[in-house]
């Protein structure tokens, strides 16, 4: 039987008694360890150095240094760890600035356990995913902003397999690798190989693009 891998976690926050219960529950999972807190955001990118965890899980609003700005230099290191934003407050800008400066997930503190707990290992594993009752927003968000590179040619999206096209509609969902995997019925390697080629393909420069590509071409319905 193969060993189980544990994720080493880093819990910046700062408030005390968030980081202690976040601790005390990824405690009882047997795949997470906690390795390090900082309460403010300076010591969230001195810890990210010194002690090399695979995820912090970064609040927004810590005094001096915020969880955005601490985000951003922690991702200046290319062999830096995820970063899970969790924080209490869901406005726009903060969802937009987290993934702009490099988070791989922005979750609010009201999910259940379990679901805090799955995304540790999902972008651990290096996937990404956004907390559902901010997708929309944030896709309308990106959608009204113009960016250097705009919305792929046709004759890139036709460029497309019917199997990524299945891909990318999942993706466009917000679901993880694993999932696209057990839906479609193939491995999360193949999953993450039909992921790259449509990075390459739709010019895309991280899966939240590639989100706003599939309802710009209509493979997924905006929730009303």
């Amino acid at each position: 039987m193969s060993a189980v891998r544990v994720v080493r976690v880093a819990l910046a926050d700062d408030q005390p008694l968030v980081r202690a219960g976040l601790r005390v529950l990824m405690a009882d999972a047997p795949d997470i360890e906690v390795v390090g807190e900082a309460g403010t955001g300076g010591e969230a990118v001195r810890l990210a150095s010194d002690v090399r965890p695979d995820v912090v899980v970064m609040d927004i609003r810590m005094p001096g240094m915020d969880g955005i700005e601490a985000t951003r230099l922690i991702k200046e290191d290319p062999a830096g760890p995820s970063v899970l934003v969790l924080t209490t407050f869901d406005d726009d800008e903060y969802v937009y600035g987290a993934l702009r400066a490099g988070a791989s997930g922005f979750l609010v503190k009201d999910m259940a356990l379990e679901d805090i707990l799955a995304a540790v290992h999902v972008v651990a594993a290096g996937d990404g995913l956004i907390a559902p009752g901010v997708t929309r927003r944030l896709i309308e968000e990106f959608a009204a902003r113009p960016e250097p590179a705009g919305p792929p040619e046709p004759r890139a999206v036709e460029g497309i397999t019917d199997r990524e096209c299945e891909v990318l509609t999942l993706v466009g969902r917000g679901r993880s690798n694993a999932e696209i995997a057990a839906e479609l019925f193939i491995t999360v390697a193949t999953v993450k190989a039909h992921v790259a080629r449509l990075f390459t393909k739709l010019d895309a420069r991280d899966r939240v693009q590639l989100v706003i590509i599939a309802y710009e071409m209509g493979l997924v319905a905006p929730t009303r």
